[in-house]
């Protein structure tokens, strides 16, 4: 499968409206498109998934590593492959936009804020291209689009000022439909506020949709990691409103071992009959009175009693607590399975990759072992005394005190989010 990624010179330079856009092209010229996403992020995708009709890929090279990486991009269908950047081309130490270009040896194309310039633009995409050779990158900036430029004397302004070896790729217009409002963690989900399909469709009108498709290049293949043993194990997964920050090569790494089905607890779904639970992160505090009401989650509590295994990350913990508040300062009873009460806050309380170190055998590690992963959380959680924790935080921020994986019974609450290739759902398999 070719692909190429959009870089951006910055965060909030347009590359998810660039990318809705070109994704929108490829499949009007005849393209099935797989979208993917660097870095961790779930809502972006969820954008991508609305437009393109199939899943977004994520890439991160923290999470996944770079083999990991290279089988995850693998793993998608279609005729060519569109990856969103994250924050600026160059930006995150971790698993930068750059990073994951190079891992993949996918060229790069750069997504200018042209609103206010002309010449400025390719000089900015000049030093973008040159700066790989400074810091010892192979990363090939092929061309750029222009965001929020205007056409004619705009358009061609920057068409002319580009020096040889920088491509233009065509303009996505400044307009008012072709944004996407905000929330707290970021956008809203894509099927919440999509925007109109004819926007993106004009939009994409403006992009030399043939010569993006001619420049795509596949990465090498690698070897395909080996499944391990399939169980006659049931687990369910929570998705609905309140639990939909799930990365879809986990449910497919689940489905690979175990029997899988879904239940929607704000939907007064009640838990299937099962070995194992996945509580997946999302925004329970948007659905505090129907979690609060749910029969799944007072099933679940009398089964985590009984040792069921149950696995919640971030929203999934929060479900987990004993009471959730607002910042409206509603406080709305949870599960009540783990030993702590869950605050949201206005400003995010930690934005990171995270790195766990297991003190003790647990669902998603065996003691000493490490996992990656990622958080990105507006709530705080108060744990209660007699609380115990499954790891300690080498990179992060974690629950309090330098630790995370809150544990009770045969239940881990963590506010890290892991992807399947950490090892964590094959631990998670192992451990039902």
């Amino acid at each position: 499968m070719n692909g190429f990624v959009l870089g951006g010179t910055s965060s909030g330079v347009g590359k998810t409206v660039a990318t809705l856009a070109t994704i929108r092209a490829l499949d009007d010229a005849g393209y099935a498109v797989q979208p993917a996403k660097a870095g961790p992020d779930f809502i972006d995708p969820s954008h991508h998934e609305h437009v393109a009709g199939r899943p977004s890929r994520t890439l991160d090279r923290w999470l996944e590593g770079e083999t990991g990486l290279r089988r995850n991009y693998y793993r998608g269908e279609g005729d060519i492959c569109v990856v969103e950047g994250v924050m600026g081309l160059y930006d995150g130490d971790c698993s930068s936009t750059a990073m994951v270009a190079e891992t993949l040896a996918l060229p790069v194309v750069l997504v200018v804020d042209a609103k206010a310039g002309m010449e400025s633009v390719a000089a900015t995409a000049l030093g973008f291209q040159r700066y790989a050779a400074s810091i010892g990158r192979e990363i090939d900036v092929a061309g750029v689009i222009a965001q929020r430029a205007h056409g004619g004397r705009h358009a061609d302004g920057i068409r002319e000022a580009l020096p040889e070896g920088i491509e233009y790729f065509g303009r996505i217009p400044p307009r008012e439909d072709l944004e996407i409002p905000d929330r707290h963690l970021g956008l809203h989900m894509g099927a919440e506020a999509p925007l109109e399909a004819a926007a993106l469709a004009e939009a994409g009108a403006h992009l030399r949709t043939e010569r993006l498709a001619e420049i795509a290049t596949a990465p090498p293949r690698p070897d395909p990691e080996p499944a391990g043993p399939a169980t006659e194990k049931r687990v369910a997964v929570a998705r609905d409103a309140a639990f939909q920050f799930y990365y879809p090569a986990t449910v497919e790494r689940l489905r690979q071992r175990a029997d899988v089905t879904t239940f929607a607890p704000t939907a007064d779904d009640p838990l299937p009959d099962c070995d194992g639970v996945y509580l997946p992160g999302g925004y329970p505090e948007r659905r505090g009175d129907a979690l609060a009401d749910s029969p799944a989650l007072d099933t679940l509590a009398r089964r985590a009693a009984d040792g069921l295994p149950v696995y919640g990350e971030c929203g999934g913990l929060m479900a987990l607590a004993e009471t959730l508040t607002t910042t409206d300062g509603d406080t709305h009873s949870m599960a009540g399975v783990l030993p702590a009460t869950v605050t949201m806050h206005d400003r995010y309380q930690a934005l990171d990759h995270v790195e766990l170190a297991a003190e003790r055998d647990t669902l998603t590690a065996g003691a000493g072992q490490r996992r990656r992963g990622h958080e990105f959380h507006y709530s705080s959680a108060t744990v209660g005394r007699d609380a115990t924790f499954a790891f300690d935080v080498a990179r992060g921020d974690g629950i309090a005190d330098g630790s995370d994986g809150l544990t009770e019974y045969r239940t881990l609450g963590t506010y890290c989010h892991c992807h399947p290739e950490s090892g964590a759902f094959d631990r998670f398999l192992d451990a039902i």
